[in-house]
C-alpha cells in the first residue's frame, strides 16, 4: 500500500470587496465642509481656559460634533441618480 498523494487546491483566494459607488458631488462638498468644522473645531479648542468657562469652551464642541455630523453625512450621502434628458415639446 503506497501512500497516496495529497492534492492541495488552492482555488480558494481572498475575495476582493464588492464594488462601492464613488462619493457624490455633493456628499464631497460636505465631507470636506465636515474636515474643515473639525479642524476649526479643535482650533478654537486651543484658546478655551482650562475650566472651559470662555467662548471658546463653549465654541468648540459644537464646531467638532457638527464637522463630525457633516462628514458621515457626506459619506452616506447617495448620488443622485441620473435624469433622462428633457424632451422637446414640438
Amino acid at each position: 500500500m503506497g501512500k497516496k498523494d495529497k492534492k492541495t487546491n488552492k482555488t480558494s483566494s481572498p475575495s476582493l470587496p464588492p464594488p462601492s459607488e464613488p462619493l457624490s458631488p455633493r456628499g464631497k462638498k460636505l465631507a470636506a465642509a465636515g474636515g474643515v468644522l473639525i479642524v476649526l473645531g479643535f482650533l478654537v479648542l486651543s484658546r478655551a481656559d482650562a475650566l472651559a468657562r470662555n467662548w471658546a469652551g463653549h465654541l468648540a464642541p459644537f464646531l467638532i460634533l457638527g464637522g463630525y455630523a457633516l462628514l458621515g453625512v457626506g459619506l452616506y450621502l447617495p448620488a443622485p441618480e441620473p435624469s433622462s434628458p428633457p424632451t422637446p415639446e414640438a
